[in-house]
């Protein structure tokens, strides 16, 4: 089942502020990608802004809006096939809503990290140190599991 996260709420919600710098989505990114290891999990990760061309780094695809992340959120969800296999993740009541109205399922923050665990030794947790081990991310690539 597909994940459609809301990242710049998730920051919000992790770090308290409503315009994360790029260090902060750079932990999110991080912080998600740990925590998919082992999973088969299918995650898109949507952050408000230009538009950029979009990153892949194994279940994780991270894409910038090109406007606003509700907006290109709903626009993938009206456009499934099947809009019932995909969670929503997060905190936004009114995105929550729309969402569930566009026939999607959704979770709040804290049910997406429990259902995915804690992030394996050495990474970052939520709030906490924001730096990406460079080494631990040339391993992770160097095995072609992660790179399907």
């Amino acid at each position: 089942m597909p994940y459609f996260l809301d990242g710049n709420n998730l920051i919000g919600g992790a770090r308290r502020t409503s315009r994360p710098a790029e260090e902060d989505r750079a932990a999110l990114v991080s912080e998600i990608s740990d925590r998919l290891r082992g999973h088969r999990a299918s995650v898109r990760l949507f952050f408000d802004g230009p538009a950029r061309r979009g990153t892949t780094l194994g279940g994780l695809t991270v894409q910038e809006a090109g406007g606003s992340a509700d907006e290109a959120i709903l626009r993938e969800v009206r456009a499934a096939r099947d809009a019932g296999q995909i969670f929503v993740v997060t905190a936004d009541r009114e995105l929550s809503r729309r969402a569930r109205d566009a026939g999607a399922r959704t979770l709040e923050p804290a049910e997406f990290w429990a259902r995915f665990g804690k992030a394996a030794a050495g990474a970052p947790e939520r709030g906490g140190e924001s730096r990406v081990n460079v080494d631990e991310w040339l391993d992770y690539f160097a095995d072609p599991r992660n790179r399907e």
